[in-house]
């Protein structure tokens, strides 16, 4: 049994009659049940629900070529920035459509490469991925995390580095930690939490993580516990070794915030204690790295847009902290050391910006870079001389630059070739106001040529959250797009961390309302502007970017003609239950809170669906092992969306098998989803008649 919506008969979800009372206020949850990803009910529901996005998206004429023009497109040489660790070089390369990239090695930079680590082979779907490594500092060393399936749960391995052979080591119910090698490359730290409920561990609530140091060659159950913390469950432990080997560095976050601690502890002196250095949350710190007792550290501490100070361990006092970069008007990312020079990231309008200064905070030079994109790399030991980055932009595919630290030249070394040509688009960058008057940046690619006539189909991204910046970026899958004739645009709303953290701020917990009207204004700015109309514009966004698009199709439905949440944080009552969803309290609220919740009750998107209404054509996606946003956000949403819709647009889920929150998707699973969303606006927002677009390719039924 089913329901209709005119064309479409959608899989009976039923309804139970769960209520919840949360601070005196009565709340359905009649799909409670769906919360279960293993149980018969729910099962039948995810086949029956992809049985109808299947059969949908297999009728559209179009989504054939789409794929066919993505896989030619896709397959092109990618290469990762080399980088070097004892007297080896190290890069990953994917050869064109490989599921996962492989990891070289080689001697020298002329030498032929070997391959270290093929992904490739340990599945026969490429669902097996790498999700972190680390080299010791003789090379000879590789620390290697697996995830299956896409999910946060990561277990490593060593490889012998000359003999390529896995060693007996091997490390489980590891998340969200790397591995940091000690300088005698005898072992390593890493966090891990304690081993899991096999049936529910991608459901189950994250707390208690500690910091652990393995030595090579022991089992687990003997590695040394360094610091954990049981009377603060919610404290997660990052540690990371010192270039010079002497001090663990052990930052420590609570949940997404990005305010930390800093502990250290001397690695020079047997058995000595965790020393807390900063012990407040009152801002980030990130340890850049240190000049024997003097440490180096990036902070937004009454700078929001991050500054550089030196802290002496022998007078740690916040009255003898020394700054060494003051705040700039651009918003400093992210710091390295090489050449015994700061290597600054800043973001100036959400482009990169790198600028070189002495270790006395006198300014050196600004990296001239090959135009407006994103910068990235920059990695090296503090004595370098050389390293490398990568450059891209909308429409250049990311370059490699080999730079020297000693000239400032910066040489050409790879430079990707795929099947199109830039020069045939244009990307600006304009300002537009939102309903509070501020000012959002926005960067619109398109065709060049293209006319403002209001008939071009549009794609608008963003994300708006958790401190995160959007900057220019290379996609295949928009590539496509634009040739189609759409015009891509994001957004680079509050909540990012695009101006620093006043930005950030200015779009979490009580001021998310922010972030939808950015998000809404940025729609209606290019309606205006007569790039689009709204029969022709499509929201996307995935994770924090997929609730800001169920927001915004509910708050707003005869804005967009199609709408594209993707693995959605959707139900804002019940994301703290699961997995590591608690920590996002820290930028959403707590619903266990009176204030908190009735600001999540009044946009949370599963909650403010009204029947009878009329919705933009939407496809959901989730994947059934995201143990990051549990698949239930989705799932409920879906339910709840296709019983309250009124009108003739298709409501679908697309539920991914074998794959989770994103990382580490396999190449073929992301063309498939690509060719699918393309496929589906396609058919929503009427491409083929729309000016510009090659109707031959993209003509759907």
């Amino acid at each position: 049994m089913g329901f209709s919506s005119n064309k479409l008969t959608y899989p009976h979800a039923h309804k139970s009659e769960q209520k919840d009372d949360y601070h005196g206020v009565t709340v359905a949850d009649p799909y409670r049940w769906l919360e279960n990803p293993d149980s018969e009910a729910t099962q039948a529901w995810i086949a029956a629900q992809n049985e109808v996005t299947g059969n949908y998206l297999a009728s559209i004429d179009a989504k054939k070529k789409i794929q066919q023009r993505l896989t030619q497109l896709w397959d092109y040489e990618k290469y990762g920035s080399p980088f070097q660790r004892g007297d080896r070089y190290f890069y990953f390369k994917n050869d064109g459509l490989q599921n996962q990239s492989v990891l070289y090695t080689l001697n020298s930079l002329e030498d032929e490469p070997k391959v270290l680590l093929d992904p490739n082979t340990l599945s026969e779907d490429g669902t097996v991925a790498l999700s972190g490594l680390s080299i010791s500092d003789d090379g000879n060393w590789l620390a290697y995390g697996l995830s299956t399936a896409g999910s946060d749960w990561i277990e490593y391995r060593v490889k012998d580095i000359e003999t390529k052979e896995d060693r007996a080591d091997c490390l489980k119910w590891i998340k969200f930690s790397g591995a940091s090698w000690t300088k005698d490359n005898q072992g390593f730290f890493y966090s891990r939490y304690d081993e899991p409920n096999e049936q529910t561990k991608l459901e189950d609530v994250n707390y208690c993580q500690k910091l652990y140091y393995h030595s090579l060659g022991t089992i687990q159950s003997e590695d040394t516990l360094i610091y954990d913390r049981p009377d603060r469950k919610e404290w997660g432990f990052s540690g990371g070794v010192t270039e010079d080997g002497r001090y663990l560095i052990i930052s420590v976050w609570l949940g997404t915030d990005s305010k930390n601690l800093v502990f250290y502890q001397d690695l020079e002196q047997p058995d000595s204690e965790v020393i807390e250095l900063i012990s407040e949350f009152e801002a980030s710190y990130d340890v850049i790295d240190n000049d024997q007792d003097i440490f180096w550290i990036q902070t937004d501490l009454n700078a929001p847009r991050g500054k550089i100070i030196a802290i002496d361990l022998n007078k740690p006092e916040k009255a003898n902290w020394r700054e060494i970069i003051p705040e700039a008007p651009e918003t400093l990312e992210g710091v390295g050391i090489l050449n015994n020079q700061f290597v600054a990231n800043y973001l100036q309008d959400a482009r990169s910006q790198i600028k070189i200064f002495n270790l006395d905070g006198s300014f050196v030079r600004e990296i001239e870079l090959p135009g407006i994109g994103s910068a990235g790399g920059f990695g090296g030991k503090r004595e370098d001389t050389e390293t490398f980055y990568t450059f891209t932009g909308f429409t250049t595919p990311a370059t490699i630059y080999r730079y020297d630290m000693i000239t400032g030249e910066s040489q050409l070394f790879r430079q990707p070739q795929v099947d199109f040509n830039p020069n045939d688009y244009e990307t600006r960058q304009v300002f537009y106001p939102s309903k509070d008057g501020t000012k959002i940046p926005m960067f619109i690619t398109h065709k060049k040529g293209i006319k403002l006539d209001s008939n071009n189909p549009t794609y608008l991204y963003a994300y708006g959250g958790f401190n995160i910046s959007l900057t220019p970026n290379f996609s295949i899958s928009n590539l496509v797009w634009l040739e189609m004739g759409g015009i891509y645009a994001v957004a680079n709303l509050r909540g990012g961390g695009e101006y620093g953290e006043a930005w950030h701020q200015g779009g979490m917990k009580d001021k998310k309302q922010n972030v939808f009207d950015d998000f809404i204004a940025a729609g209606e700015w290019l309606i205006k502007n007569k790039y689009t109309r709204t029969d022709k514009l499509a929201i996307a966004g995935g994770s924090n970017g997929g609730l800001l698009v169920g927001a915004c199709m509910v708050q707003r439905p005869e804005l967009f003609a199609a709408a594209l949440p993707a693995v959605g944080v959707l139900d804002m009552l019940r994301f703290h239950k699961f997995t590591i969803g608690w920590a996002w309290c820290s930028e959403y609220g707590d619903p266990d809170n009176e204030i908190d919740f009735k600001t999540l009750y009044a946009y949370s998107p599963l909650h403010n669906l009204q029947e009878g209404t009329a919705y933009p054509a939407t496809m959901i996606t989730t994947a059934d092992t995201d143990d990051r946003v549990v698949p239930a956000h989705s799932f409920k949403f879906a339910a709840a969306l296709q019983a309250a819709h009124q009108g003739d647009k298709p409501v679908l889920i697309r539920i991914e098998t074998k794959a989770g929150h994103g990382a580490g998707k396999p190449t073929t699973k992301v063309i498939e989803e690509v060719a699918d969303k393309w496929a589906f606006l396609v058919a929503n927002l009427d491409l083929d008649q729309t000016k510009g677009a090659d109707c031959k390719k993209v003509r759907a039924r």
